[in-house]
């Protein structure tokens, strides 16, 4: 017999009801899983009983409480000594500029560039607010004095530089 005499559905054996339906899915048992609300602690020398809002506690064991309390007075410890070490740090570093601007206060680039500054600031900070309050200040305007700002900034670090090396070195 070919395959084809096989395949075909007059020829052969038919297929019952019963052997053309699919096998049922199997199924899964539910069970209810232990509660961990009755569980032991181990950590105590004696059984005791637990509230109901057990699992909702952030410390259920007395372990976890005192590793918590060391790793707090761990971290406090490392903050104080970092907080000495940054203030030792800075006041470190506010007497060495201390001393820098002490040293080459006679410096006139130190000078100059010192006034430059305040002068600067004090007519653009003036010269902002007539703007704002006559309604003027625009982006624009605040971009353009940007850019004069940056310029002056790039001349000063210039002819500061070449000053340093050349008439006034820093002391």
């Amino acid at each position: 017999m070919s395959y084809a005499a096989a395949a075909a559905p007059h020829a052969g054996q038919k297929q019952t009801v019963d052997e053309k339906r699919a096998p049922p899915p199997a199924e899964l048992e539910v069970t209810d899983s232990v509660s961990t609300s009755s569980l032991v602690d181990v950590d105590s020398e004696s059984v005791h009983t637990v509230p109901s809002d057990f699992q909702s506690q952030e410390i259920k064991t007395d372990t976890q409480l005192e590793r918590l309390e060391h790793e707090a007075l761990a971290a406090e410890a490392r903050a104080k000594e970092e907080a000495k070490k940054a203030a030792a740090k800075s006041k470190k570093e506010g007497k060495k500029i201390k001393s820098t601007f002490e040293a080459n206060s006679d410096n006139p680039v130190f000078v100059g560039n010192a006034i430059a500054v305040v002068a600067l600031s004090a007519g653009l900070g003036f010269g902002a607010y007539r703007k704002y309050a006559a309604g003027e200040l625009t982006w624009k305007v605040v971009g353009a004095w940007t850019a004069i700002v940056g310029l002056f900034a790039g001349a000063d670090y210039y002819l500061s530089s070449y000053l340093f090396k050349n008439k006034y070195p820093k002391k």
